[in-house]
């Protein structure tokens, strides 16, 4: 018999960190290998985390709701040896017995249990100066967890901690008026009070890890933004010719965002700059073009990536974007589908959208959103004419690109997308 470790994999290549939100098994359970053990939330998808031996579970090192690093431990397993059946045998009784001993001494000493804290939640409460002893636990036998400590900061409320506090500070400066203060005050986290008719809604994992990403996203990058004009009247007519008779032969529509993302692939390879990533010190400037796309399903928002996509067809990058997105509303994405971006394109569009602002996908360079094709009035040979007209608005990490080179290549990208079916572009 051995002990092994289950560390938190690496569910996608840019993420670093995980959250354990549900385990699936308990100290005792008999495992096989590949079977599920436990729910993983990252900034990318929810997943299961496979067991990487056949054995039995002995110890749950996170909780749940903890965040751990790729490579921490997560749980431990006594693994089977082949050679002795019986030992196993055995060692299973021993840890159900003493699976049975803990939720007896549980039992006897709750409250002794309720004031074990991990790591994790002592160091969260002495960041924010939270009282342990004012939040209710809801992990295993009454023990505070991470998510415990979060809800109860969220919820505005004073800790005995920061009333002491208050008090301490007030007899300080009623003592001794004349001394300059040492600190500034900081004004108490206001309360949102809920009243009638109003609506409180759980923040769910996924809204939890997106906003997470947004966040980092807007603290890290300095972003930079710049939009364009496009005349797409001849996308438009040469779409339209096509789309009835493309979709009885291949039995998926040929939609207008299938267009931009080729053209968008094709700038990429002549300015590769965009498709570059931050590394601290130093830029990274991928090979592949693999383009990002944004799919919502429900309350959820996935981004799986369409690979290579230089080097497929109009025909072949409409199938991909109608595939992801049927799996990703049938919750059959997997982690492949999810990793390895390098540009992301986002259809606005597509909600009746002219103008945004997106938040770049980290540590992705740069995010241009597809804005509706409205018909309006423009100059056109000194005369005025309807057009199908539509906005291309691009947010840029100005870390790594600026405005010459980002310009050039929103021009490339008009210049494609004003000369189709020239320029490439066919769809087959």
């Amino acid at each position: 018999m051995a002990t092994e470790n289950i560390t938190m994999p690496k569910l996608g290549e840019s993420v670093t960190e995980g959250t354990i939100s549900r385990w699936l098994v308990e100290p005792g359970d008999h495992v096989e290998k590949y079977d599920p053990i436990a729910e993983v939330m990252t900034d990318k998808v929810n997943a299961e985390i496979p067991s990487s031996f056949k054995g039995v579970i002995t110890e749950l090192i996170a909780e749940e709701g903890i965040t751990l690093e790729v490579g921490k431990n997560i749980c431990t397993i006594e693994v089977e040896n082949k050679d002795n059946a019986q030992n196993q045998q055995e060692t299973t009784a021993k840890i159900g017995a003493k699976r049975e001993e803990n939720v007896h001494m549980r039992n006897q000493n709750d409250e002794a249990q309720k004031l074990r804290f991990s790591p994790a939640v002592l160091k969260l409460s002495q960041e924010h100066q939270i009282d342990l002893s004012q939040v209710v636990g809801t992990g295993k036998s009454g023990r505070i967890t991470r998510k415990d400590v979060l809800k109860f900061i969220e919820s505005g409320e004073t800790s005995i901690v920061d009333e002491k506090a208050s008090q301490i500070k007030e007899r300080e400066v009623q003592s001794t008026p004349t001394q300059p203060q040492s600190h500034p005050l900081v004004a108490p986290k206001q309360k949102i009070q809920t009243g009638w008719g109003d609506i409180e809604i759980p923040i769910s994992n996924v809204r939890k890890a997106i906003a997470t990403k947004m966040v980092r996203s807007k603290a890290e990058i300095p972003h930079a933004w710049m939009m364009i004009e496009v005349d797409v009247t001849k996308l438009v007519q040469y779409r339209d010719s096509l789309k009835e008779e493309f979709k009885q032969k291949e039995g998926f529509n040929l939609t207008y965002f299938a267009f931009f993302i080729k053209a968008v692939a094709q700038a990429l390879k002549e300015y590769p700059m965009i498709n570059s990533m931050w590394a601290g010190d130093k830029i990274i400037q991928k090979k592949d073009i693999n383009i990002s796309i944004a799919v919502a399903s429900g309350d959820e928002l996935f981004v799986p990536v369409i690979k290579h996509a230089d080097e497929k067809s109009i025909k072949g990058i409409a199938r991909d974007i109608a595939d992801l997105a049927n799996r990703a509303r049938a919750g059959k994405l997997t982690n492949e589908d999810m990793e390895g971006g390098t540009f992301t394109i986002n259809n606005t569009g597509s909600f009746g959208s002219v103008q945004s602002i997106g938040i770049i996908n980290y540590p992705q360079a740069a995010i241009l959103q597809v804005e509706s094709i409205i018909k309006r009035p423009v100059v056109l040979n000194d005369g005025i004419a309807i057009r199908d007209m539509i906005n291309l608005c691009l947010s840029l990490d100005h870390r790594i690109l600026d405005g010459l080179i980002c310009g050039h290549f929103m021009q490339r990208v008009k210049e494609i997308l004003e000369n189709i079916p020239k320029e490439n572009t066919s769809v087959y």
